[in-house]
């Protein structure tokens, strides 16, 4: 009866357990990417901590401090530069939304008369409108988001490094494997953390400036405005900058300017597209010995589970999928232990 009871408040308290913990997340489920980014930050800046603390003996409250400071200026000022360079072309964009609404319908025309289908019709054009007008709030309310995820991020960065060691070690008395594959699971981790945190956004600056320079040379207007965007699509794999290019290419032709849109598209297939291929088994070979296959799959599995982060934190599910089969094998598979038959002689 004793053993019953037992086990019964055992039942009831893990019930317990898993209840308030979805309730958690639920609630707390829109700061996952500043929960994300703050993992990602302490991933690529925990080694110079660590020098700077234990080596030299900083103060850990300042040390934490300046590197927050640090990540602001690193990343707070390129964003700043960028917004301000966009927001006037942007602003441009919409003050002529008629323009490019006519313009869309040229390219419709152009597409339906080269293949007898219709690319945009009257009510996807004015569907489009919509979504323009209403732009501005919804980016209001998305920027709200960003701050506040910008908060958690610096919050949650300061507590992990100044109570890493402390958290590491948690983490690890909770983890039921071998201390060696806890070892490998770490070294992954920051294997694929440095390679997609550093590679990703890498590539896709690159894959931006050659796009850039394409449309620099066959004369497509507001083609800083267009390099950019390619380079931000450039994190979506497969398809990421010919979303871009491809429209700008029909509507080149539909405005009857067949040479450059020849130009263009043999520049966009035979340099921004391979640009990003070689990046990839480069860049991200040397970072972190990433396949590409894991870096594209990974990416398209991430960013639907985490938004933005998910093209550091996609491929690094895939990596823990392979990596903890591989160790369960090694733990728990049939060759493993004394029951393997060529573990005895002959």
């Amino acid at each position: 009866m004793a053993t019953f009871s037992n086990r019964l408040r055992q039942v009831i308290l893990l019930i317990a357990l898993l209840a308030l913990g979805y309730l958690l997340i639920r609630e707390l489920y829109i700061f996952l990417p500043g929960f994300l980014g703050a993992v990602t930050l302490y991933i690529l800046s925990r080694g110079w901590y660590s020098r700077l603390t234990r080596e030299r003996r900083w103060n850990q409250n300042l040390t934490a401090t300046l590197f927050l400071l640090g990540f602001l200026v690193l990343f707070g000022l390129p964003v700043y530069w960028i917004i301000h360079l966009m927001t006037p072309k942007i602003n441009n964009v919409f003050s002529h939304s008629q323009e490019l609404m006519q313009g869309l319908r040229s390219v419709s025309a152009q597409v339906q008369e080269w293949t007898g289908q219709e690319l945009f019709t009257a009510d996807n054009i004015a569907e489009m409108q919509k979504r323009v007008a209403n732009f501005f709030p919804a980016f209001l309310n998305s920027t709200a988001l960003i701050l506040s995820n910008l908060a958690m991020l610096l919050f949650l960065y300061f507590f992990m490094l100044t109570n890493g060691g402390a958290m590491e070690a948690a983490v690890t008395r909770f983890l039921p494997l071998k201390d060696e594959n806890i070892g490998i699971l770490a070294t992954e981790t920051m294997n694929m953390v440095r390679a997609n945190a550093i590679g990703i956004p890498l590539i896709s600056l690159i894959q931006g400036i050659f796009a850039l320079i394409g449309y620099w040379i066959f004369g497509v207007n507001e083609f800083v405005l267009w390099g950019f965007i390619t380079g931000v699509f450039a994190f979506f794999p497969i398809v990421g900058t010919t979303i871009i290019w491809l429209p700008i290419v029909i509507y080149l032709f539909s405005q009857g300017h067949n040479g450059p849109g020849i130009g263009l598209t043999i520049w966009s297939l035979l340099v921004t597209g391979n640009v990003d291929y070689l990046a990839r088994v480069t860049l991200m070979k040397k970072l972190g010995n990433v396949h590409p296959l894991v870096t594209v799959l990974g990416v398209i599995v991430g960013l639907s589970l985490f938004g933005f982060w998910g093209f550091i934190f996609g491929p690094l599910l895939i990596s823990y999928f392979l990596l903890l089969f591989k160790i369960y094998t090694s733990e728990f598979g049939p060759l493993h232990g004394t029951d393997n038959p060529h573990h005895h002689g002959s």
